[in-house]
């Protein structure tokens, strides 16, 4: 794992496909367009309408639509890679679909509903690339937070922290609050600080939720201890669609303390704190953030990997292990579970 980002426009390019034209598809194709040498060629998407749009946009040359579209898509010999950008309801059975047509697959986040469709898409894999697309775990202020980890600058790690609050009108039928599309806090929000909790201190012991519910029955909001008895630290994520929170995280040792600061899930800046003042503070002006990701994929693949070492399988396995038992904690269940 590199001690510092790389670039990426070092990264070989890739030929991506796209499922769904989407607001965060359109994230995406800015990300890679203007940051990457890669391209989009081809957009999959069963309203023509929003598909040519799409490609209007972006200067895709292939639009797949109709009720087939992601099936041509992923069949599509002019794709190199599949990115997922459905709802969350809707990612395994489209990750199959690209790892049925031996393409490598990048899927957003979070991966599947639950860990029990997660190990099905990875074990239809085994020699196919497949990543989540936790795009934070890659941006440069957290390759340089885990090297001040790792290199002993905060001490023993004993708490690590992380909100994302967000409040959104509430609308029965969109894909925040319906069931029927894995809707809630949890999935689309409160994947972000477990997953910061994670890519500091693993897996937990134990899983401890607290939280509220959506009149539809998914989650408006919760908090979420993290438990490692093992060496005393404890992580807490805290996802809501009822308030705008702070959105930063930190991570506390025994000899000082990472403060990151307001929307750590972008591409932002960190504070080393150590005997009371301020030591160091870094950051790194990047625009968007995804073609991190993105070049990494490309440079696995390049290589000829299954996963990444920095968002590896095992660890889209253990977050949506906790994802699931804080649901089950709060008592969200989602249809055909």
């Amino acid at each position: 794992m590199p001690a510092t980002a790389s670039s990426p426009l070092d990264a070989p390019p890739l030929q991506w496909g796209v499922i769904g034209a989407g607001w965060i598809a359109d994230i995406f194709a800015r990300s890679v367009l203007g940051h990457t040498r890669s391209t989009v060629q081809a957009i999959g998407s069963r309203d023509a309408g929003r598909g040519a749009a799409y490609a209007q946009r972006f200067d895709v040359p292939t639009v797949h639509s109709g009720e087939d579209a992601y099936e041509r898509l992923v069949a599509d010999p002019n794709v190199d890679a599949v990115y997922v950008a459905t709802p969350h309801a809707l990612h395994r059975d489209h990750a199959l679909l690209a790892i049925g047509a031996g393409k490598p697959v990048l899927v957003e986040k979070a991966f599947t509903r639950n860990a029990a469709e997660a190990r099905e898409v990875l074990d239809a894999a085994p020699d196919v690339f497949v990543m989540e697309a936790v795009w934070t775990r890659f941006l440069p202020h957290m390759v340089e937070a885990r090297r001040l980890v790792a290199d002993g600058a905060v001490g023993r790690v004993v708490h690590v922290a992380a909100d994302f609050g967000g409040s959104p009108a509430y609308d029965p039928q969109h894909r925040n609050f319906n069931p029927e599309l894995a809707g809630g806090a949890l999935l689309d929000l409160g994947v972000y600080p477990v997953n910061f909790v994670h890519d500091i201190l693993g897996a937990p012991d134990a899983v401890r939720a607290v939280g509220t519910l959506a009149p539809t029955g998914v989650d408006m909001g919760e908090t979420v201890l993290m438990d490692y008895p093992a060496s005393g630290a404890q992580g807490v994520a805290l996802a809501t669609f009822e308030a705008d929170t702070a959105r930063t995280a930190s991570i506390t040792g025994t000899e000082g303390r990472i403060d990151i600061a307001a929307e750590y899930y972008r591409p932002t800046s960190l504070t080393l704190t150590r005997g009371g003042r301020a030591e160091r503070v870094w950051s790194a002006d990047a625009p968007l953030g995804w073609q991190f990701q993105v070049a990494e994929v490309a440079r696995r693949v390049a290589d000829g990997a299954t996963e990444s070492p920095v968002m590896p399988r095992a660890a889209t396995l253990e977050v949506m292990e906790v994802l699931d038992e804080v649901r089950r904690q709060l008592g969200v269940v989602y249809p055909g579970e």
